[in-house]
């Protein structure tokens, strides 16, 4: 066994132990698949000031309602950064929340979800991986925070939403963002997969439109 092998299977065993399901995380990130499958940013062509990403609201559109998310900007602005930018792009609609676990969250963001090659799904990233922003916002219902593989700084584009308190993630994934309406959207999710981690029929995301927080 590798020691990046040992490694992953130590983080496993230890959430494991703490609550019976496996983190949310990125299998086996591929960074030739994941560069393929890069759609071009705002990042690509130029950076925008900080205060394009402040007071925003993600409105994340799926096959069973609207998710709306705040972002925590002071918390951790490059992941907001990279989430808006990549939502603006379209990069994530069409994708599929295709890992579930009841009683956990739901995690989603993965371009390859847009294919049917399975074997693929939980791998892909957008070619851009963040440095860790662990910050001091525990994992409550209704968090928003970013996959990653071993590594701390493999953060890319999956993403997953908290449906139960789930503190023994704290300061260990990114935090940056909190479903402010449409919880039971993410409870419908939950339900959609009828129990199983990887849902035969995965709920999409249409499309995800961001907005100024005092704009309805």
């Amino acid at each position: 066994m590798t020691r990046f092998a040992l490694f992953q299977f130590l983080i496993a065993m230890a959430f494991a132990s703490c609550n019976g399901a496996p983190p949310p995380e990125v299998t086996a990130v591929n960074t030739e698949t994941a560069a393929a499958t890069t759609v071009e940013t705002a990042t690509a062509e130029e950076e925008k000031p900080m205060s394009h990403y402040t007071d925003k609201i993600a409105d994340i559109k799926t096959g069973k309602g609207t998710i709306s998310i705040r972002f925590f900007p002071d918390k951790a602005p490059n992941h907001v950064r990279n989430f808006i930018d990549l939502a603006e792009s379209g990069y994530y609609d069409g994708v599929r929340f295709h890992r579930v676990i009841p009683g956990f969250m739901i995690q989603g963001g993965d371009p390859n979800t847009k294919t049917d090659n399975r074997g693929s799904w939980g791998t892909g990233g957008s070619g851009n991986y963040l440095d860790a922003e662990f910050n001091d916002i525990p994992h409550r219902r209704g968090i928003v925070s970013m996959a990653r593989a071993g590594n701390p700084n493999s953060a890319s584009s999956q993403f997953f939403i908290v449906v139960k308190d789930s503190n023994f993630l704290d300061r260990q994934y990114t935090v940056f963002g909190e479903v402010v309406s449409g919880m039971e959207v993410a409870d419908a999710i939950v339900e959609a997969g009828q129990g199983k981690e990887n849902p035969d029929d995965p709920v999409k995301i249409e499309s995800i439109a961001i907005r100024a927080a005092d704009q309805q």
